[in-house]
């Protein structure tokens, strides 16, 4: 089986293109990630961690235009696509690097993530709450636009039945939906109570999940 960075390298071209058909919920998905992003400067210094094509740091800088993200990434092909996205704006900066081993030069006022952390195992995602906290200034903002895990096996077996049938029954060829099947057989998910939970032993103020549809969740944290 190809590893995570092989796979996403193969599918980066495609990334974009998929994603409203495997994500139902696309719009609110990523649209209330980022109304509880809601940080008190219009030049934030922002994170986004497992980038990938920039998805979410697009959504971000039609709230923030004038903010100073940095879309992080171990995937310079789906980064390539990110930087062709963002071409024209001065404000957004690439770094290649895996999250786990990236070490900050920087307080950010919002650290954010979407469909990346889900790839870790439960102890690197505890270490990598912990370091996000870190890198925070007071008052700071972690939102995680996530995949996750069902409370029990039934739910989640549910869930799963569920989104093979939608997917079955879309317009994704039938490459492209064993293509993602192949990609689901890296998921280490977690629940969001799970989760939750560990944003707080780490240290944040607040937590709460104010998005969640099936297999998709919103993660949110203030320091």
């Amino acid at each position: 089986m190809k590893s995570v960075k092989e796979q996403f390298d193969q599918i980066s071209k495609k990334y974009d293109s998929q994603r409203r058909v495997l994500i139902p919920c696309y719009d609110d998905f990523y649209g209330i990630g980022v109304e509880w992003l809601h940080v008190n400067t219009s030049t934030p210094k922002i994170l986004d961690l497992g980038a990938g094509t920039g998805i979410f740091s697009q959504f971000v800088l039609e709230k923030y235009p004038q903010a100073d993200i940095t879309l992080l990434d171990f995937s310079e092909q789906m980064l390539s696509v990110a930087r062709e996205r963002f071409k024209d704006i001065k404000n957004v900066s690439f770094q290649v690097a895996d999250m786990m081993s990236f070490e900050p030069q920087q307080k950010y006022d919002a650290v954010i993530s979407s469909l990346a952390i889900h790839h870790l195992t439960d102890e690197d995602k505890q270490k990598l709450f912990k370091k996000i906290h870190g890198m925070l200034n007071d008052g700071g903002f972690f939102v995680n636009a996530e995949q996750v895990k069902g409370t029990t096996d039934y739910i989640h077996s549910f869930y799963t039945q569920r989104r093979h049938h939608r997917l079955e029954n879309s317009e994704l060829s039938k490459e492209s939906v064993e293509a993602s099947y192949e990609r689901n057989k890296l998921d280490k998910c977690a629940s969001v109570s799970q989760q939750l939970t560990w944003l707080k032993e780490v240290g944040f103020n607040e937590v709460d999940c104010p998005f969640k549809y099936y297999i998709f969740a919103v993660l949110w944290g203030m320091k």
